[in-house]
Parts: structure tokens; sequence; C-alpha cells
């Protein structure tokens, strides 16, 4: 006795196989309902991903229910229906020049076709569609399994709407995942490790479990150079050139890539049609907001890019931040957070960050698989269950705050609920002024004082308190609920008028330590308030002394250095936070000195927010100055354009910007008194130190 090399094959594929139990059920109903579902199973996905493991699975469950299998490997055949035919004859043992389809139709038995890579034969899909398929009998079931759907020709005609299915195939999930490790006897130690590299992708957990069945001591699960470059051909060998290359590491740079994020970060001499090329590549996803590719893809393409041309990388990720940014400055509303999405997602290979990212990408693919959250404004049925979940996490005491501050501020309240609307987690944040502050409420008494002492507000300045964030089930810990209301404070942060305080409370706030040390909120302890349960500990930012522009930039400086893991050092303060007055005070300063710009270098306002949000974020001080008299000059200008400020303007002008070789000569000039001109220079002064005063506090 003996046995077969196709019986080991077959044991080891039956071994081996894990997952894919909906389309085995999809198949099956095929097989043997009365009424059969479709016709022709077209089964398309990325390379590697596990189409032909599950083509021989169909094949064995044809077997079983009494149908014949034929496989059939289309990359070893011209593109041709004589080829297609002749093809099907040998695999049926048919004599030379016989006719296939008879053959077929006449046959006593049940017959599934299985074509294998089809997307070879992508010059065969009319034929195939109008003449071949068409001629066969019911007793025939066709899967076809390639990299790419079926063409719209499929999906546009009525006919074969009915008759046909199509079945994207994805990842593994993480169960599956685990199950094909253990039955590759992976040992534990090395799960976490391979699945973060893998994301379920099958032909990346069969490479690195041979590497780990070859190299059973080697310290760790990364993958070797020579599994990146093994899985880099899948995804580079349709690239016609050096251009489609690049834009497929634009694509993996960015979370999501549309024609103008290409144009604009690529420059290619066809946009247009190196997008087009992109949408047809089979491990690349098209979604509402452009394209993104398989994660898999992603991360082999990203790892590539790094190790062959780190200097490209490092300004694709330049160019990157910058278009961003440009869009969050101009961006409101969904808008916004789309744009505030793409712009943190730069930040995924950080060592501080790529867990979170994963974990969130992880919980995002399953959560809008089975059943999105929505972001929503609150609504009169959310209070009681929103206090409810209070109490259940800080007791009755917060709770009943809770329900004041969502009767007393709900404009800024998100709901974040499931498919049903049913609230799931929610962010409640408190807009703090000297003048209605609720001192009662300990989070604000001590949110208060520390501002009395450490960092007072300023007339029209306000402050925000994230009183309460956290999911029903989760809390405050890692999920896509916390992510979601960590987006929607970055959005407040750039949104709310004359913002000069932010106060985000943690029941654990050991936990986001090094995070937060990274995204530049501080530790105040002074602000810690007490609960039912625990004690809150208090982080903060002071954004009058770094700005949401320039923050923005200082996290986007981050995002090439993914060696970056530890807190950055504490920078020194970049914006001088001025009273009122001083601020006044420092206007007339350099209006006086709008014609010796030199003498503006020891001008407070180079440091005011006012300046540094008009400006470059990195700017110099040269071009500070600039700045400050290009501000000068258009508030000033402003006067100019109404008739009954005319006059202080022209005072302005002849005294500062044009100025004329004394004041009693600027009055003569214009006709007027002394004295006049006096009253309507003071009065011009004081209306610009206004308007640039109102800039300054964000209103």
């Amino acid at each position: 006795m003996y046995t077969r090399f196709a019986d080991l094959l077959h044991a080891a594929r039956q071994r081996l196989f894990v997952g894919r139990q909906e389309e085995l059920d999809l198949f099956d109903q095929a097989l043997t309902a009365v009424e059969r579902p479709y016709s022709v199973l077209f089964v398309h996905g990325p390379g590697g991903v596990g189409k032909t493991s599950l083509l021989h699975m169909f094949a064995e469950r044809a077997k079983h229910c009494g149908w014949r299998p034929g496989y059939i490997d289309t990359r070893t055949l011209e593109p041709s229906p004589d080829a297609m035919l002749r093809a099907l004859g040998a695999m049926m043992g048919a004599p030379a020049g016989a006719d296939v389809i008879d053959l077929l139709n006449g046959s006593p038995e049940r017959h599934v076709l299985l074509f294998d890579t089809t997307e070879t034969i992508r010059p065969l899909d009319w034929w195939l569609r109008e003449r071949f398929l068409p001629a066969l009998s019911d007793r025939v079931i066709v899967v076809f399994a390639g990299r790419f759907k079926p063409s719209v020709a499929w999906r546009i005609d009525p006919g074969w709407q009915a008759l046909v299915r199509a079945v994207p195939l994805r990842n593994l999930s993480t169960s599956e995942s685990l199950a094909y490790l253990q039955k590759r006897q992976v040992p534990d130690a090395r799960h976490r490790a391979i699945l973060s590299f893998t994301h379920g992708y099958p032909l990346a957990l069969s490479l690195m479990s041979d590497m780990v069945e070859q190299r059973p001591d080697a310290a760790g699960a990364d993958a070797s150079p020579d599994i990146v470059q093994a899985l880099l051909t899948h995804f580079l060998d349709e690239a016609p050139g050096p251009e489609h290359r690049r834009a497929l590491y634009v694509c993996a740079a960015v979370r999501q890539t549309t024609e103008q994020t290409l144009r604009t970060l690529l420059d290619p001499d066809d946009a247009h049609g190196v997008f087009e090329w992109l949408r047809t590549l089979s491990f690349i996803d098209a979604g509402p907001a452009g394209l993104f590719p398989h994660d898999m893809a992603r991360q082999v393409l990203v790892a590539d890019l790094q190790w062959r041309e780190p200097d490209w990388h490092a300004e694709l990720h330049r160019r990157a931040r910058t278009y961003y940014i440009g869009h969050l400055q101009d961006a409101s509303g969904p808008e916004m957070r789309e744009r505030l999405i793409d712009f943190l997602y730069l930040h995924r290979e950080n060592p501080l960050l790529k867990p979170i990212f994963t974990q969130l990408q992880s919980d995002w693919n399953e959560q809008t698989a089975q059943n999105p959250i929505v972001d929503d404004a609150l609504g009169p049925d959310d209070i009681d269950p929103l206090v409810d979940m209070v109490a259940h996490h800080e007791g009755d005491g917060p709770a009943s705050w809770a329900r004041r501050w969502l009767e007393r501020q709900p404009e800024h309240v998100r709901v974040y609920r499931d498919g049903t609307g049913r609230p799931l987690g929610m962010l409640l944040p408190i807009l703090l002024t000297p003048e209605d502050a609720d001192l009662e409420d300990p989070a604000v008494a001590h949110a208060m004082d520390f501002l009395r002492r450490h960092a007072p507000l300023r007339e029209g300045e306000c402050a925000v308190h994230f009183r309460f964030w956290m999911s029903g089930e989760t809390y405050q810990d890692l999920s896509l609920i916390q992510s979601m209301c960590f987006i929607q404070m970055v959005r407040m942060y750039l949104t709310i008028p004359g913002l000069a305080f932010s106060f985000l409370p943690c029941a654990d706030p050991d936990l986001w330590k090094m995070i937060f040390a990274y995204v530049d909120l501080h530790r105040f302890p002074d602000a810690d308030y007490p609960t039912d349960r625990s004690k809150m500990g208090v982080y903060g930012h002071d954004w009058r002394v770094t700005p949401p522009a320039e923050w923005l930039s200082r996290l986007a400086s981050r995002v090439p250095s993914p060696e970056y893991a530890g807190a950055p050092a504490p920078a020194e303060p970049s914006v001088f936070v001025l009273s009122r007055e001083d601020f006044l005070v420092a206007v007339r300063e350099a209006l006086k000195a709008f014609s010796r710009p030199e003498r503006l270098r020891e001008n407070p306002l180079l440091r005011s927010r006012l300046v540094i949000e008009a400006g470059a974020p990195d700017a110099d001080a040269a071009d500070r100055i600039q700045t400050l008299c290009g501000l000068l000059d258009a508030a000033a200008a402003t006067l100019d354009g109404a008739p009954r400020d005319r006059k202080l303007y022209r005072a302005l002008e002849k005294t500062y910007l044009k100025p004329a070789p004394s004041q009693e000569i600027a009055a003569e000039q214009l006709g007027v008194p002394y004295s006049t001109f006096r009253r309507h220079l003071m009065a011009g002064v004081d209306r610009v130190a206004e308007m640039l005063w109102q800039r300054e506090i964000g209103e």
C-alpha cells in the first residue's frame, strides 16, 4: 500500500483550513436548495487572501453532495475561447474535437466548474457572459475566483442580476487567525506579534508560520525582509511605472486617497489616469471618501517605502500634514471631522500610538460591520440613560451634576448611539467663564481656582472642561467611543471662540500619561477633584501658550519618526498671554514702529496668539514682523472702507502707515485743526487695537 500525493495534499488542506463559514454556507445553498439561489458565483479579493484554498473546499463540498467538481487555474491558459474549451475537455477526459458544452449538458452527473485566477482571462468577459454560460444547463454551477469583482456588465444586466452572486473575500477574523496559528503549532507567545503584523491576511499568516517553524529559536516574531519582499511582490507586480508605484505609496501612507489628494501629494502627469488605475487594483477598496488599501498591503507598502526611500517617506508625510492642516483651518462640520481623522491617522506608526490605532481599527471594522456607532446631538430622551451611565461608573453625586449640566449646556453634548438610537456613550463638555461658573460642582470649583492662581482668563476668554466622557460599557478605557470623544475634543479646540484653556479629567490618569504627553496635554494635580468612588486626575492645555495651529504643527513634526516613543521635552512657552491692557499698549507701540519694522523685534505681539495663528507656525522673527505689519495695515484699512471712519484712517495713515514729517504737518495736510487730528488719531488707534484684541481672544 502507498499513499498518493493527492491524498496528502487533501489531508493538509482539510487540516489547515479555517474560517470562511459564510462563504461555505452560501455555496452549500446552491448545491442543496430545491430552487437554486444562483448559478454563477464570483469570489474576489487580493492575491494571497485565500481564494484558491476556498475553491478546494468548494470542490470537497461538491463531491460530498454528489456533484462532480472540476478545477482549472486559468493563468496557465491563453485568454481565448478555444483554449478555455480545450482545458474543459481535458479536465473531463473528453476525446479531441468533442463538443464540451454538449458533454456537460448531456452528462448524468451534476457539475461544478471552478475557475481560479480569472483576472488572467478578463478579455473573455463578453464571451463568458454572452456565449459560454448561457449555453450551459441548470445542472452546472460555475465559480470564478479572481482579484476583481464582476464587471459592470454583469451587474446591470437584469438577467444576470438574478443568476449571479459576488462575494468579496476578506481577511480572517482574530479568532480564525488564532485557530490557524494553533493548527500550525505556533507558540502562544508569538501570537500577538503575528496578529499585529498580519491583520488576519492568510498569505502573511502562512509565511509567518513558516518562519517560526524554520527558526523556532528566533527572538520575537517580526517579519523578516524575505517575508516582506514576498508580500510586496503581490502588491507591486501590477504597477506599470514609477508614478504608479509612488501612487501606491501615497495610498498606503494616508487614510484615504482622492484624486485631489494624489494631485497635491504626488503631482503626477496624469492624476486622473493614475487614480483610475488605483481603482482597478484588487487590494484597493473604494469608500465614500476615497480609496484605501487592504490592511496588509498598506503595512507592507509603508515598510518598503521606509526602507527603500526614507527621504521620500519623510517628504510624503510633510506634504500630507501640510495638506490636512490647510484643510483643517478652512473646514467645518462633518468635513472638519474627516480631515481631523485624516491628520491624526498620520501618527499611527508612532510606537506609543500604534497599539491604539491597531485596536481601534479592529473595533471599527467589527462595529461598522455589525452595528455602526452614530455621533449625534443630545435628544430629550437621552438625559435619563446618560445620567444612569454616569451613576454606574462614578456614583450618584457625579450623576446629579451630569443631569444639571445636560440641562444647562446641552448644545455641545455628543451622544454616541447604536443603529437603534440607544445611547452607548457620551461626551459632556462645559464652557467656563468667571461670570457663570457653578462653583458648587467640585470639578468646576477646582478648575476655576486653578485658573485664578495659574492662568487667569482674560476678558472674552473661556475654558472648556470635558466633565464627563465615557462609554457605557468600557467607561474611559480604550474603545471606539473613547476615540470618537477625543476627535470631538480636538474639534472643539479648533472651533470654540476665545478658548484659553481646556481640562480633561481621567479616572486613571497614569494610563494616559505617555500618550497625553505626546500630544502636549499636561498633568495639573491642582485641578484634581473627588468623585463618589475615586479622585479624578486632570490633564489640560493652555491654548494661549500653544495655539491650535502651532499645536497641530508640533504634532505633525513628530509623525515621520516612528522611533519617537518618549514624552516630548517641555517646550519653552511660545506665546505671550497678554492682558487686555497690555495688549492694547503693545498695539499702540507697534503702530508707532510700523514705518521702521526693525523696532518691532521686541514687541510682545510677535509672540501673541494673533500673530502666530496668522502666520506660519515655524516662522522666524522677520516673518512674524511682516505678519504683524500686515495685520495692523488690514485692520486700519477696514476704517478706510467705512465713510464715517475714513477720517480715522487718514489720521493713522499720516501718522504711522505713511507718516508725514510731523503730526502738525499731517493735520495741515488733512485740513483739520490739530486738536481734531489728535482726537481722530486716538480714536483710530483704539479702534484698530480693539479689532485686533477681538481676534486675539478668538471672536
